[in-house]
């Protein structure tokens, strides 16, 4: 995908309004029990920070409601998250068709979410729920890429359908999907309010990290080798880890250079350090041999290595970090909830969700790798370190582009249901 155009008008989210007048209206209760399917894979802080951001976006607007998470993946460590951070909330995990806990939460719930994500993942699961209950339901925050006949049924009954950016409302309307109930809303990741300060702070202290002193760097490869990732090769076929190789071979070496070449160069100007971290499980394999093995010998001592961890660690260090640069694509958008000014390294593999970048007004702090070099990132990041009030500030109006993004969402679905 080739920069697109983007939308002057639209921007990050005060998502904090979104969603009261539909679900209340709908409901007719002002304390609804609202059922959140989410949580697709827990080898991705990215993919985990859709959950909490959802949740916390649902405390603030319905603090009356009851949820129900309805957990795609099950992992302890990341259900043991969520119980520490909102431990209240009831985790459910299970098959619609065969669990009798899903099928209570089918009776108790009022509303049905399904969460931001790549696609309408559960798109089984919302049409299981239609089925059974004729009670509502929308999709929040969500690319899609084609719409399916199964698909175009299932979102034809949906009260919203909200997606994290405008390319995939054209997907929609190209399949015959329009109305006001459709509306552009970025990811809940925008959303994330938990933090790890302790962690954050223990890392930083360990490691001599000074705050605002400090660059995050995360990795990627073109195609993500899930196979490496889920037992038994998760259904890849001997033919397609060769090509999907042959494509990360190369290209890693390319793409990460020009990444390198940011990296020397701010630390050989501001003699302050580099922190690689992942935003997936396999990045941690992948950081000496791209990132750090192949630096001078002069920059090398400046660098820090992070293990893989949980979004709200990586929030906190964001926090204090002064900018964080990625191939990854939730990275940024957790350093941007939390002020810190971040660049999108966008590899053209990465789906039609980096629209979502353009759409948010981020256009000068977004790389298409294949037609940036080294020296147009280096300097992008010297500026902003030259001029940092002025990099918060643009951070600043991003959120506040959100707010009025949002304004028009809410705006839209006011009108379609009637409500003053």
């Amino acid at each position: 995908m080739n920069r697109r155009k983007f939308i002057e008008n639209a921007g990050l989210f005060s998502v904090a309004a979104l969603f009261t007048p539909i679900i209340l209206k709908a409901t007719g209760k002002e304390n609804p029990t609202i059922l959140i399917v989410s949580g697709w894979q827990d080898v991705n802080i990215g993919d985990i920070a859709h959950t909490p951001g959802l949740i916390a976006l649902l405390k603030k607007r319905l603090p009356k409601a009851r949820l129900i998470l309805w957990k795609r993946s099950k992992s302890q460590l990341v259900e043991d998250l969520m119980h520490k951070h909102y431990p209240e909330l009831r985790i459910i995990n299970g098959k619609f068709d065969t669990d009798n806990e899903v099928k209570r939460a089918y009776q108790e719930a009022d509303f049905f979410i399904h969460g931001s994500g790549p696609s309408v993942i559960a798109a089984d699961f919302l049409a299981s729920w239609h089925k059974e209950t004729q009670k509502p339901f929308g999709i929040f925050g969500v690319t899609i890429g084609d719409v399916s006949a199964s698909l175009k049924n299932t979102l034809q009954q949906a009260a919203f359908i909200f997606t994290r950016e405008t390319a995939s409302i054209e997907v929609l309307k190209k399949a015959g999907l329009a109305g006001s109930h459709i509306a552009f809303a970025p990811d809940a990741t925008f959303v994330l309010a938990i933090h790890d300060e302790p962690k954050a702070k223990q890392f930083m202290q360990a490691n001599k990290l000074e705050q605002r002193k400090f660059i995050c760097v995360i990795p990627r490869l073109r195609r993500t080798p899930y196979y490496k990732i889920k037992p038994n090769n998760a259904g890849w076929s001997e033919k397609t880890i060769r090509e999907v190789n042959e494509l990360n071979d190369k290209y890693k070496e390319i793409d990460h250079a020009k990444l390198r070449e940011a990296m020397v160069a701010w630390v050989r100007k501001t003699k302050n350090k580099v922190v690689v971290c992942p935003e997936m499980t396999y990045q941690v394999d992948i950081m000496d041999e791209l990132l750090i093995n192949p630096l001078p010998a002069d920059v090398k001592p400046y660098i820090v290595k992070h293990g893989y961890w949980l979004p709200d660690e990586a929030a906190s260090l964001y926090a204090r970090a002064t900018a964080v640069l990625s191939f990854e694509c939730h990275s940024p958008i957790i350093a941007a909830a939390n002020g810190t000014p971040s660049f999108y390294l966008r590899q053209p593999e990465d789906t039609i969700k980096g629209q979502m970048y353009y759409d948010l007004g981020l256009k000068d702090w977004t790389f298409e790798i294949n037609e940036t070099t080294g020296q147009q990132i280096t300097e992008r990041l010297m500026q902003v370190q030259g001029n940092y009030k002025a990099a918060l500030n643009n951070v600043k109006n991003a959120v506040a582009k959100v707010d009025k993004q949002y304004d028009l969402a809410l705006q839209v679905l006011t009108e379609k249901f009637n409500i003053v």
